[in-house]
C-alpha cells in the first residue's frame, strides 16, 4: 500500500473515512503529489456519500447540508478579491470557485476587486469582506506593501486569507510577500519567466532585439515573468524591450500594433499575460510581421485558436480553474477542521502548449472558460506523456 501524504491523512481522519472504500481509493498506488490530483481526490471523496455516513441533521436557515462525507456547516461566504475582474483569463477561475462551492454545498463566493489593477480598490474590498464577517478571503497580492495591513486585519479578525495568482513581489528570484496570508495557490512566476526565456532562445537562436509585451508593468502577477525571461536573455546577448499594453483588453491590440509598426527589425514578439498573448497573432498580421516567432502565457480561446492555425508558436499554461477551485476547498477545510488543516502553498503548474498538444485544451469546457456548460471530458486513450519529475516538496 502506498504512503499517504500527511495532509491527506488528516483529511481522511476529519472526514471519518478511516475504513471507507473512498479512503482505500485515495491511498491506492501512491500519495497525492499535485494540485490536480488533490482536487480529483476531493471530488471522489465528495461523491462517495453512499459509502460514508453523512451528517444526521438537516439544513436550516443558518446551516447548509454537508456534501458526501462532510457534516452540516454554516453557509460560509467566501470572497475572491481580484485585480482585473473583467479580464477573460479569470473566467475559468470563477467557474472553478463556483464548482467547488456547489460541490461543498456552499454559496457561490463573491467576485469583487478592481477592473484596472488599482490596489486601493482591492484593499477597499478586503476591508468590506472583513466588515461583512466573511468566512474566508482569497486575494491576488499584486505588490508587497499595499496588502500588509488589510490582510493582517482580516487574520486578526479570525478570517482566513489565502492568495492566488500572485503572491507579492519577486526581485531576482527572491520573494517579498509582504503579508501573513496562509498560503499561495498559483504559478511560480519568476521560474515561469526563466522558462519563457529558454524557449525564446530556441525560437530565436541568434541574439537580437525582441519585444516582450506586458499588460501592467510592476504588477506582481506578471512582472516576475518578464524579469525571469530577461535574466536568461540579456546575459545571452539579446536586447529585450518591455512594452506596456494595458490591463484593459480593449486597448491591448492597438498598443501592440503601435509598437510593432515602429520596430520592424525585431526578431521575435512575446508576452507575459494572457490578454497580450491572445492578440499577438493579429497584431503581427496587421503590421506585416507574420513570420516572427511569438508566444506567451495562458489559454484564452483566441490563443488556442491561433496555436491551432499555426500563427502563435506556444503558450505557457498555469491552470486558472484550479486558482478558483483550490482556494475554495482550502478555506473550507481550514474552517471545518477547526484551523488544523492549514492550506499548503500550491504550484498550479507550468506546461507548454503547442500545435502538437493543443487539441485537448481546445475542447469547449468550463476548465478553459469557453462555455458555461458542465461537461465530462474523457481523457485521450493511450499512454500519458509526462517528463521525468525534477522538483518535489
Amino acid at each position: 500500500m502506498g504512503k499517504v501524504a500527511p495532509k491527506v491523512d488528516e483529511a481522511i481522519e476529519t472526514l471519518n473515512m478511516r475504513d471507507s472504500p473512498t479512503r482505500r481509493r485515495l491511498i491506492a498506488g501512491a500519495g497525492l503529489v499535485s494540485a490536480t490530483a488533490a482536487a480529483s481526490a476531493l471530488m471522489t471523496a465528495c461523491s462517495s456519500s453512499s459509502n460514508t455516513a453523512g451528517a444526521t441533521s438537516s439544513a436550516t436557515s443558518s446551516a447548509v447540508t454537508g456534501s458526501g462525507a462532510f457534516p452540516t456547516v454554516p453557509p460560509w461566504q467566501f470572497w475572491f478579491v481580484n485585480h482585473v475582474t473583467t479580464n477573460s483569463f479569470f473566467v475559468p477561475t470563477q467557474y472553478g470557485f463556483a464548482d467547488a462551492a456547489k460541490l461543498l454545498g456552499l454559496p457561490t463566493p463573491k467576485w469583487v476587486g478592481s477592473a484596472n489593477s488599482i490596489s486601493a480598490q482591492m484593499v477597499a474590498q478586503i476591508n468590506a469582506a472583513v466588515a461583512a464577517k466573511a468566512a474566508g478571503i482569497a486575494t491576488v497580492l499584486t505588490d508587497s506593501t499595499s496588502f500588509t495591513t488589510p490582510v493582517a486585519n482580516a487574520m486578526s479578525a479570525g478570517i482566513p486569507v489565502v492568495s492566488y495568482n500572485a503572491d507579492g513581489s519577486v526581485t531576482k528570484g527572491v520573494p517579498d510577500i509582504g503579508t501573513n496570508r496562509l498560503c499561495y495557490v498559483g504559478q511560480a512566476l519568476y521560474t515561469s519567466g526563466e522558462q519563457l526565456g529558454e524557449r525564446i532562445k530556441l525560437a530565436v537562436p541568434t541574439p537580437g532585439e525582441i519585444v516582450i509585451f506586458i499588460a501592467t508593468p510592476g504588477q506582481a502577477n506578471i512582472q516576475p515573468r518578464y524579469d525571469g525571461a530577461a535574466s536568461v536573455l540579456t546575459p545571452a546577448g539579446y536586447t529585450v524591450s518591455e512594452i506596456e499594453t494595458n490591463a484593459n483588453t480593449a486597448l491591448e491590440l492597438s498598443n501592440m500594433k503601435n509598437y510593432l509598426l515602429g520596430h520592424k527589425s525585431i526578431k521575435g514578439a512575446f508576452a507575459v499575460d494572457g490578454g497580450s498573448t491572445s492578440f499577438l497573432s493579429q497584431a503581427l498580421k496587421e503590421t506585416g510581421l507574420t513570420s516572427l516567432p511569438n508566444g506567451g502565457f495562458d489559454t484564452e480561446p483566441l490563443t488556442i485558436s491561433n496555436i491551432a492555425q499555426g500563427s502563435t508558436d506556444f503558450t505557457i499554461y498555469q491552470d486558472p480553474y484550479l486558482q478558483g477551485f483550490l482556494p475554495t476547498v482550502y478555506l473550507y477545510l481550514y474552517n471545518i477542521s477547526g484551523g488544523t488543516i492549514v492550506p499548503p502553498d500550491t504550484d498550479t503548474g507550468l506546461s507548454f502548449i503547442t500545435k502538437a498538444n493543443y487539441s485537448e485544451y481546445n475542447l469547449s469546457s468550463r476548465y478553459q472558460g469557453s462555455t458555461t456548460a458542465l461537461k465530462y471530458l474523457p481523457r485521450p486513450a493511450g499512454a500519458i506523456s509526462n517528463p521525468l519529475a525534477t522538483t518535489s516538496t
